[in-house]
């Protein structure tokens, strides 16, 4: 069965002004859309078919470019638009807050970190907040890998990203990837982070 593009939860203009509908919307219907459609052909008639999006990534290592970037690129996204929300923006609450005080120091000293990870990050790539043997870290990935597949240094469960390839803020923001990373904070679905957080915990 051949995977699918989803649709976003929230329409290409309701992140606005923070990050822009038209940008938005060439994000999803050609690069995510792209990376599906070739990620599709690279499975088409192997066992890969059968088996879902993890579980083939867990082995990218093994299958070749075309499962990795295209698929990387396919699951990133997906992780990329859960991770932002209109209502999105703030602090954490609860149990993931907690966790965060206490694998960073604080909130504040969390999103230093993280903000520092991507803007420091060379070329392509994406930046993640994961959980690892019940312990959150952040891991920046090149290119289209990312934390599940079995080439990276870092491994964990995704429960944040933040893509921060040119193509993800370069029409509005051009070679400013500080304030693209700093519009994206006001945007960032901590509800969808915590589900994610609690079931990667137990």
């Amino acid at each position: 069965m051949a995977f699918e593009l989803p649709d976003l939860p929230y329409d290409y203009d309701a992140l606005e002004p923070h990050i822009d509908a038209r940008t938005m919307e060439i994000h999803h219907t050609k690069h995510h859309n792209a990376y599906l459609t070739k990620f599709n052909k690279a499975i088409e008639g192997t066992p890969l078919e059968d088996q879902d999006l993890e579980t083939i990534l867990a082995s990218a290592g093994q299958h070749g470019a075309g499962v990795r970037n295209q698929g990387g690129g396919y699951y990133n996204h997906i992780i990329f638009w859960e991770s932002m929300s209109p209502d999105g923006g703030g602090k954490p609450s609860g149990k993931l807050a907690e966790a965060i005080d206490s694998a960073f120091g604080s909130f504040d000293d969390f999103r230093e970190q993280f903000t520092a990870a991507a803007t420091g990050l060379f070329g392509s790539g994406f930046v993640w907040l994961v959980v690892d043997a019940g312990q959150l870290k952040i891991v920046s990935t090149p290119n289209q890998d990312n934390p599940v597949m079995d080439v990276v240094a870092e491994s964990g469960k995704p429960i944040l990203g933040l893509d921060v390839w040119e193509h993800a803020f370069y029409l509005k923001h051009q070679n400013k990837k500080p304030d693209y990373v700093d519009a994206w904070w006001h945007v960032v679905n901590w509800d969808g982070v915590a589900k994610k957080f609690e079931s990667a915990s137990y």
